[in-house]
């Protein structure tokens, strides 16, 4: 396996192991956010600061005070978009969630993971993207 792929490979198991057994909480930074902030630290990237916020509606007005409409745009502002096939291990995607906002996934290179809408109280958990839950974007680290 070349260099890079090893090195991305690293960088997203250190992210898992991190969020694992964290489960979702607006008020203890465990949020998708936070796993992608962590994430794009772990690959190299430099990564703002994630605002406190305790509730769905205190996480809307902090992005919506970064002048961004959606996480789509604010991962815009942040990274390449790529097409979702084109995803490597490490990269991240944009999947709808149920929710205020959609969901922030990370490509572990067989599976994708991150907090799932039903199983919050988890941590992190293998996604699956299906129809009912169809890519809105990807973006390469």
């Amino acid at each position: 396996m070349p260099a890079e792929l090893v090195r991305r490979a690293q960088a997203t198991e250190k992210t898992a192991a991190r969020f694992r057994s964290k489960p979702f909480s607006w008020d203890r930074s465990a949020t998708c956010l936070h796993m992608v902030r962590f994430h794009l630290r772990n690959m190299g990237h430099p990564a703002p600061t994630v605002p406190r916020f305790r509730s769905p509606l205190a996480a809307k007005r902090a992005l919506a005070a970064t002048g961004h409409a959606d996480l789509a745009a604010l991962l815009d502002s942040l990274l390449p978009r790529i097409a979702p096939a084109a995803m490597l291990i490490g990269d991240i995607a944009l999947m709808e969630g149920g929710g205020m906002f959609d969901a922030i996934v990370i490509n572990a290179g067989t599976t994708l993971f991150g907090y799932h809408d039903d199983f919050l109280d988890r941590g992190i958990m293998n996604i699956v993207a299906e129809g009912d839950r169809p890519f809105l974007g990807a973006w390469r680290l």
